[in-house]
């Protein structure tokens, strides 16, 4: 059994970068970083791999989430911007039992939609910035992972979460 946390970033700061590679959090998606690491925490949840976009606010977002330092991350910068189907192929590639990626719209938020059994409520249209999406697959490597596969476990937005003490 793998299980997969699928995190889109949390908001950004669209004032003063040089490019939208550099963009930064602003203090809003640094209070809901902490709160989704708090949730992960409270849920038991503890990746021991990240795949993480190389992008400023992708890593501001791993580094607010606190996670253990035992968890092996990878920066990447083929998960900036990517598509699904990008984000499938780097998931293929990992290893651990529970995997933890950080991406971007609207790659990151096609792939919850795309990698989960259809729910009965329809399906996932909306991903809003730290949306985060946990789902289990009845696989032993993730290269065996293929669409429509994981079954959805949870979903939060950090809207939804307490703010973090």
């Amino acid at each position: 059994m793998k299980r997969l946390v699928l995190m889109r970033h949390a908001k950004s700061d669209w004032s003063g970068a040089t490019s939208d590679h550099d963009r930064q959090l602003n203090a809003r998606g640094r209070t809901s970083a902490m709160a989704l690491g708090d949730w992960l925490r409270q849920q038991e949840i503890a990746p021991d791999t990240v795949l993480c976009s190389t992008a400023t606010r992708a890593a501001e977002t791993l580094e607010g989430l606190a996670l253990a330092p035992d968890a092996e991350v990878h920066f990447t910068r083929d998960l900036y911007l990517a598509e699904a189907e990008r984000i499938l192929a780097k998931l293929r590639e990992a290893s651990g039992d529970t995997v933890l990626i950080v991406g971007h719209n609207p790659g990151i938020g096609t792939m919850a939609e795309m990698i989960v059994e259809m729910p009965a409520n329809g399906g996932i249209d909306h991903y809003p910035t730290g949306a985060t999406l946990v789902a289990t697959f009845d696989v032993k490597d993730w290269a065996d992972v293929k669409w429509r596969t994981g079954k959805m476990i949870q979903m939060v937005v950090p809207r939804d979460l307490p703010a973090s003490q």
